[in-house]
């Protein structure tokens, strides 16, 4: 961002959990509507595969490229460590207070693939929090 830098807000934070909900969820959940579950049956014979499945397929293996290299880059492997663990905790919590059952799969891989959201979408606003928080600038390295 250039001189004239907004505000990193609540919203700005919320628009980057969707989005990492839209990635995550789109990639594979329980419900049988995702992309793991539409090209599951072409895996042996690739013959029955089309355009779109390899569009959708780049594009989320883009998606998942900017998630993961952002939030790499942004915690480290400690922050990204201590995201899941604190993501973990968030999910156990949940299990352990909330009426959810803990044998029943989907519900856990639903709350599962949340807390992996959570960790994507605190890895790509990271930068944005810590200058809120400290005033300091992250600041990409170069090869000059």
């Amino acid at each position: 961002m250039a001189r004239g830098r907004t505000k990193f807000t609540w919203t700005n934070y919320l628009l980057r959990l969707v989005a990492a909900l839209v990635l995550v969820f789109a990639t594979y959940n329980p419900s049988q509507w995702s992309f793991f579950h539409w090209v599951r049956p072409i895996v042996h014979d690739l013959s029955q595969g089309n355009v779109l499945m390899a569009l959708a397929g780049i594009v989320l293996l883009i998606g998942w490229a900017i998630f993961l290299r952002a939030t790499m880059r942004s915690l480290g492997w400690i922050g990204t460590t201590l995201a899941v663990a604190f993501f973990g905790i968030l999910i156990w919590m949940i299990l352990t207070y909330l009426p959810i059952p803990r044998d029943d799969l989907a519900a856990v891989t639903w709350l599962v693939l949340a807390g992996l959201s959570g960790v994507l979408s605190a890895g790509i606003s990271w930068s944005h929090i810590r200058r809120r928080m400290t005033g300091q600038l992250d600041v990409d390295e170069t090869d000059s």
